[in-house]
């Protein structure tokens, strides 16, 4: 949740990603929830054998709302199962969410470790195949071909099956054909973990050149360095909740020590310190006018 932002003339700056009282909620089998049926006998049995388990809901994401800016990198942390890739899906609109509504004013472009390329053709041939699935023409692809290889910083193994890199050298391919697009949105899901030092630097070069056409970039990763490093905003998500939003240091520091803490089984202490960072939340008043994309 953040404050709604305003220029140097005092008109509201134009955001690029509405997210208003969103929350998601799934329903998935457990085994406690079949335990839990009183008086197993025939019926319990018979659930077993016909595999019926019951359904228990399970909320990724309670009511959360926040605006992204143009020209804001928001790096997103928090422990496993806490919310982050979920609400990566509700924003790039690959899942709707069970309440609220995501607006963005054009198409997110997605890109996780795990997007699909082709893995028996080789690294150029894939960034043929990329971009030509994200709308670019032979002639830009041509253009932006060299720039591309040299973001990702794999030299002659560019001419090598996809099938023979490591999972660093494919999350670098596919960021540096994902950034090649100039999106107005990009969400980047863990692919940023690998690489070494001179990756890190052309990356961070290229998501400053993105923020500075307007955009805006979300970026998930648990390595609270290269948070530090590219983002300027960051949003702390536990358990579904949103539990702290702002300044990268800020926010990175306040978590690696509620981390800490459940680490040295201080419950107590963690929960407080966790309540405190809630604490200092703003909260995000939404007006929709009718433009913009709805992605719900």
């Amino acid at each position: 949740m953040s404050e709604n932002k305003q220029d140097g003339d005092g008109g509201r700056i134009r955001p690029t990603v509405v997210v208003h009282k969103v929350s998601m909620r799934y329903h998935v089998p457990s085994t406690e929830a079949h335990q839990a049926v009183p008086g197993g006998g025939v019926g319990g049995l018979a659930r077993k054998l016909l595999g019926r388990t019951p359904l228990v809901p399970v909320d990724a994401l309670k009511t959360l709302s926040l605006v992204a800016q143009h020209g804001e990198s928001i790096g997103i942390v928090g422990r496993n199962g806490s919310g982050k890739s979920t609400l990566m899906r509700l924003i790039s609109g690959q899942s709707n969410p069970t309440r609220g509504a995501v607006y963005a004013s054009s198409i997110p472009v997605m890109l996780g470790v795990n997007a699909a390329l082709v893995p028996e053709l080789s690294g150029d041939h894939n960034i043929i195949l990329g971009c030509l699935a994200m709308g670019l023409t032979r002639a830009e692809i041509d253009d932006k071909f060299e720039s591309i290889v040299d973001l990702s910083g794999l030299e002659k193994a560019i001419h090598l099956p996809m099938r023979s890199y490591s999972s660093g050298m494919s999350s670098r391919l596919r960021f540096a054909i994902a950034a090649s697009v100039d999106p107005e949105i990009l969400l980047i899901d863990e692919a940023l973990n690998t690489g070494d030092a001179q990756f890190r630097e052309r990356s961070k070069e290229r998501m400053n050149e993105l923020r500075a056409k307007a955009g805006s970039v979300f970026l998930v990763s648990h390595s609270l360095g290269t948070i530090k490093e590219m983002c300027t905003r960051t949003l702390w998500l536990d358990q579904g909740d949103l539990v702290m939003d702002g300044d990268p240091a800020l926010v990175t520091a306040a978590y690696l020590e509620y981390t800490r803490q459940l680490t040295k089984g201080n419950f107590d202490t963690a929960a407080t310190l966790r309540e405190e960072a809630r604490s200092t939340l703003v909260v995000t008043e939404v007006e929709t006018q009718g433009s913009g994309r709805r992605k719900a």
